[in-house]
């Protein structure tokens, strides 16, 4: 499908009233948990789009382009208000959470699998790893807080086991950020990907912002606050490997772009019929909204869409699915990897005064307070061994321990093995 091509609809035809701006929420005990995972990605990715024309607007004076920005912007937050609510009353924080970390861990692996830019791959890679402990830890924190197991959850599609412990994510600021990519000559996928991942990183990082005070419990909003602070480096991760040079318009044509991408996919990829017409509605919604930008780009900068995207045609749609066999790849390959400036480093190999053994002194300097171990020892301690749902032994041998969290794994030299990451 090429979005450039189909005839959008004029903006002020798709303004809702009240009553259509608020939909029928999911049945969390039948619904599909890749549904739930694309409504978390879709609302990430409105959300980063308003966000996005707000920082245009603020860097622009041309008030003609301001009230044009104004109107898209409009449309953007009804759509993810709207998105937002299908989530049910029902359904708990701590259980909604879980959704967002297999989201994380399932769409990234399925980025990594298709992207050919293998720095950009080594990034999703990395941070992988990653996000799945972030799953393993908060699946502890919800079985003792609320007595769901989590493996219901995420439908056993997605493992829950530790990967490289979240004790060993905390990276002094200046190891976090990346080289960015140029679109006008990477991939088309590989711009959709850094956009996506990063918007629906960003998501996470304002989730657990906004929803850490309202934990039920301290060991809850310690968990909350320890793993926010993680996301705020998955954020500039991610974030930085976008591309600078491109032009305001020229990124707003590609977030317009994105989006349809997203919305085409989730509409070709959705099993429950209420949200796949609820992804259709959107996909045209979007549509008007590129061509919007296309007008825009014309209007101000004298290019043709063309110029930035030339060819319109979308990728093969974006499938969120089962990845265990590729986590489990990456898990035994580079758990014990952290970050050096702009590239990746085993531990063993930093020098005794690298920044990152600084920060995790400092931050780290007593593990027994470190919330996201904390979580784990005090599961073991109420039921005698961790949570985890696994279909074979991890693949860390240092890591498959349900009487002991392990907090040496990916900050320790010579805590474990790992080879190399791959390209594609």
């Amino acid at each position: 499908m090429n979005p450039f091509n189909e005839k959008p609809t004029p903006l002020f035809d798709l303004i809702e009233n009240w009553k259509e701006q608020y939909p029928k929420s999911y049945n969390p005990r039948e619904v599909d948990p890749y549904t739930k995972t694309r409504i978390i990605l879709m609302n990430g990715t409105e959300f980063e789009s308003n966000w996005f024309s707000h920082q245009f607007e603020r860097n622009t004076d041309n008030m003609d382009l301001r009230r044009e920005l104004a109107v898209t912007r409009n449309l953007e937050k009804q759509q993810q208000l709207k998105i937002s609510m299908l989530k049910p009353i029902s359904e708990t924080a701590l259980q909604h959470t879980i959704g967002y970390e297999q989201l994380a861990v399932d769409l990234t692996a399925e980025l990594a699998k298709r992207e050919k830019d293998c720095y950009v791959k080594k990034a999703l890679d990395f941070a992988l790893l990653e996000d799945f402990d972030h799953l393993y830890r908060y699946a502890n924190q919800l079985e003792m807080e609320e007595g769901v197991i989590a493996e219901r959850l995420v439908g056993r599609y997605t493992e829950i086991m530790p990967a490289r412990p979240t004790i060993a994510h905390h990276r002094y600021p200046t190891d976090n950020v990346r080289r960015p990519i140029n679109s006008k000559t990477a991939d088309k996928f590989t711009v959709l990907s850094t956009m996506i991942i990063t918007a629906a990183e960003q998501q996470t990082m304002n989730y657990y912002m906004n929803i850490a005070t309202f934990g039920q419990n301290d060991l809850s909003r310690k968990l909350y606050q320890e793993i926010g602070r993680v996301e705020e480096e998955h954020v500039t991760h991610y974030g930085a490997l976008m591309d600078p040079n491109a032009t305001w318009l020229e990124k707003l044509l590609w977030h317009e772009y994105c989006e349809c991408y997203l919305y085409w996919s989730c509409y070709k990829t959705e099993t429950n019929a209420y949200i796949k017409k609820f992804w259709q509605c959107n996909l045209q919604i979007e549509i008007a909204h590129l061509h919007k930008a296309v007008e825009l780009l014309q209007k101000y900068e004298n290019k043709e869409w063309q110029q930035v995207i030339p060819d319109g045609e979308f990728p093969a749609p974006l499938s969120l699915h089962e990845n265990i066999d590729y986590v489990r790849e990456i898990l035994g390959d580079t758990v014990q990897y952290t970050s050096l400036q702009e590239d990746y480093e085993r531990v063993e190999n930093l020098s005794p005064d690298a920044d990152f053994f600084r920060y995790q002194e400092a931050i780290n300097n007593a593990p027994n307070q470190v919330p996201s171990h904390t979580v784990i020892n005090t599961h073991i301690r109420n039921y005698g061994k961790d949570y985890r749902f696994n279909v074979a032994p991890n693949p860390i041998k240092e890591l498959r321990s349900r009487s002991c969290d392990n907090t040496c794994v990916g900050r320790v030299p010579g805590a474990a093995k790992s080879s190399d990451f791959s390209c594609n």
